[in-house]
């Protein structure tokens, strides 16, 4: 259902773009990398937290790690990861095929500003199997995001490829 559920939003919000099906598992950054054969950066992982008493989703980066300190100053208080069943009762996408497309539960979502590195990022659609390429900026629009500073920042040799 879930993936259907992202097609449906795709329908309504964006009709030209395509939910990408693959036969092998893209369910970590690193095989979701390959499989879609950019660079794991690209792949634009999202994220269930709860803040006090708030859930929210971000996506950021695939190679970014979230700075703690970051997010508490940010949202206000410290955030703790949600279990696989809390974000599949809140989103109905599982693990793995998280995205902020098509959810069941009004949630916010937040995009991290990592993603503006790339003309193309790549959110997983809802299943393990699917995903959407898409412009960094645009998903932020379509799932109305607020941008965020929220992740570490990247190591040198990180940033050096992407001026390449």
């Amino acid at each position: 259902m879930s993936l259907e559920s992202v097609r449906a939003f795709f329908a309504e919000k964006a009709p030209d773009l395509q939910v990408v099906e693959l036969s092998t598992s893209t369910a970590t950054v690193a095989l979701a990398a390959e499989a879609h054969g950019v660079e794991p950066g690209q792949i634009a992982k999202t994220l269930a937290f709860r803040i006090g008493e708030r859930h929210l989703l971000i996506v950021a980066r695939g190679d970014a790690r979230i700075d703690n300190r970051k997010i508490k100053d940010t949202f206000n208080g410290k955030a703790k990861l949600l279990d696989a069943e809390t974000v599949l009762a809140l989103t109905s996408h599982p693990v793995g095929g998280v995205c902020p497309f098509g959810l069941a539960t009004a949630l916010p979502v937040y995009c991290d500003v990592s993603l503006r590195a790339f003309d193309e990022v790549v959110p997983a659609a809802g299943s393990i199997h699917s995903a959407v390429r898409i412009a960094p900026e645009r998903m932020a629009q379509l799932v109305q995001a607020q941008w965020v500073d929220v992740c570490q920042a990247l190591p040198v040799a990180a940033t050096a490829e992407q001026a390449v």
